[in-house]
């Protein structure tokens, strides 16, 4: 398992989706969940994309019996900060400033939003700025 950092393709993303949403899967019934969406794969199909979700680190399993079930290894979150990542180095040649400033500007905020941004970067500037955890000393208790 490698936990390849690229974003997902978009039938990664279609089954990684069915496994956040039910937690444990067969091939067979995310199969059948995208068949219900009008995505119609054949199992082997199915089965190679999980084995490579697996081998990036996405996905793990467990066995039952003969039978592979599979769950997330990451979090959804993940799949969306590769993303915007994504997104943002094609999109805005990589400035985190540039994707604000088109955010704010062509869509705007509403208070509620702008008190929410501005906590999550008070937040991730004192994470920062925080020093690193050290490691305590086993010794003798007095």
């Amino acid at each position: 398992m490698e936990n390849d950092s690229a974003p997902l393709t978009d039938a990664q993303r279609e089954i990684m989706q069915v496994v956040w949403t039910r937690g444990e899967v067969t091939v067979s019934e995310v199969r059948d969940e995208l068949a219900g969406q009008q995505r119609e794969l054949a199992r082997n199909t199915v089965q190679t994309m999980m084995v490579r979700l697996e081998e990036r680190g996405w996905l793990r399993h467990r066995e039952q019996g003969r039978t592979f079930v599979y769950s997330a290894a990451r979090p959804r979150a993940a799949s969306l900060g590769a993303k915007v990542s994504q997104m943002v180095d094609r999109l805005f040649a990589g400035s985190p400033e540039d994707l604000m400033t088109a955010l704010i500007e062509y869509r705007g905020l509403s208070p509620d939003e702008a008190e929410r941004i501005r906590r999550m970067i008070d937040e991730a500037e004192a994470k920062q700025s925080a020093p690193p955890p050290t490691k305590r000393k086993r010794g003798k208790k007095s």
